[in-house]
């Protein structure tokens, strides 16, 4: 695992794995003052520390070099495993053509799911439908508003000013954190009630048509419908296990990447070389999302997470489907340094592409016929 802005999260992370694992690698890739070290010395963990930050890809890369055993596995720092996830995981990579297995990952802790009861209206120019501007969510007085869920509301936004609000969805549920199944939920101030549930975060993974990566069930309640095994079309860096000689044959994640994309595009290139990607819903795994990045509200994420998408396309997808998204991305991101940011990938994704043409078993086309749209929800 890799770990640059360690919280309490880490030792927990580390525990969950360190009973079921023969070896437990931590990158502390940068951390302030070494902390990431000092916690994995701690649980007696092998810790391999870089005084610069690599990114995801680079600290996954300089971990697997580190390990010693025939299976490797990745788990997010924000994550915990719940038990039998390695053996589970091992099973299945007893196929010689699956590269890698993914597990369940549900959303650390509890939600109460409400509806906002409000009429839609469209503002001029937002092709959203919208309900209210919700500026503030408590679970037990505590603001929760980043960490609000569901197809009831929209993305985080934040103004120059620093203030914070999401659009709300009328009719659609909203899934609120909450410390304990009685904690009262307010909304702006008024009061609401629901019942309690766990939140999906990946039953998989999905290409949708247009070329956009998503989770398969994410902010969906886990009542049942993710609990089949089957395949999927990559597999999350967030969890998941492999042959370390799967991965030395398909290669290093890609550290131009640094972070978002970079196990989508691993995932895509073991794919086109003739291998598959395994969801196993028997292994779970818990995760506080965006416990380390901050994820969509912080503006490294806005400006990067469009351009490494870009450029997973380019470096794996039928190109036609490539420059769509890239055409796309153009027309909706707003700020220059976003712009800037994709189109500083876009050279280095097509240098790149000739050389990984010659591992291909399967034609880019092959793979997105089969793929596309799979498991995507709908509309997507």
């Amino acid at each position: 695992m890799v770990s640059l802005q360690p919280g309490d999260w880490l030792e927990e992370c580390l525990r969950s794995v360190t009973a079921e694992a023969d070896e437990v690698v931590l990158v502390d890739n940068g951390s302030a003052d070494a902390t990431a070290s000092i916690v994995g010395r701690r649980m007696g963990v092998t810790v391999v520390r870089s005084r610069v930050n690599l990114g995801f890809a680079g600290g996954v890369n300089l971990g697997v070099r580190h390990a010693s055993g025939d299976v490797v596995a990745l788990l997010n720092d924000d994550a915990s495993a719940h038990p039998g996830w390695l053996a589970r995981a091992a099973d299945a990579l007893a196929a010689p053509d699956v590269a890698a297995v993914t597990p369940k990952v549900l959303h650390s802790g509890l939600y109460v799911a409400v509806t906002l009861a409000d009429e839609p209206w469209q503002a001029p120019g937002d092709e959203r439908i919208l309900g209210r501007r919700v500026e503030r969510v408590e679970a037990d007085g505590v603001d929760v508003l980043a960490r609000v869920a569901g197809p009831g509301v929209y993305h985080l936004e934040v103004d120059e000013a620093g203030n914070r609000w999401r659009w709300s969805r009328p009719g659609q549920p909203v899934y609120v954190p909450v410390p304990h199944p009685g904690a009262e939920v307010c909304i702006d101030g008024e009061q609401f009630t629901g019942p309690v549930c766990r939140l999906v975060n990946k039953a998989g993974t999905y290409l949708a048509v247009d070329g956009i990566l998503g989770d398969v069930g994410d902010n969906e309640p886990d009542d049942g419908r993710f609990d089949e095994p089957g395949e999927q079309f990559f597999a999350s860096g967030t969890a998941l296990a492999m042959r370390a000689e799967t991965f030395a044959r398909v290669g290093d994640l890609a550290e131009p990447l640094f972070a978002y994309f970079e196990d989508a595009d691993w995932s895509w290139r073991a794919r086109l070389g003739g291998l598959r990607i395994v969801y196993d819903p028997r292994a779970v795994v818990d995760h506080r999302q965006s416990a380390t990045s901050g994820g969509w509200s912080t503006q490294w994420v806005r400006r990067w997470v469009p351009a490494n998408h870009a450029a997973c396309l380019l470096r794996n997808a039928p190109l036609p489907h490539a420059y769509q998204a890239i055409r796309r991305h153009l027309e909706e991101v707003r700020h220059d340094q976003a712009r800037l940011a994709l189109l500083s990938r876009i050279p280095w994704a097509l240098r790149g592409r000739p050389g990984l043409s010659r591992t291909w078993a399967l034609d880019p086309t092959e793979v997105w016929d089969r793929w596309a749209g799979v498991g995507a929800p709908t509309g997507v």
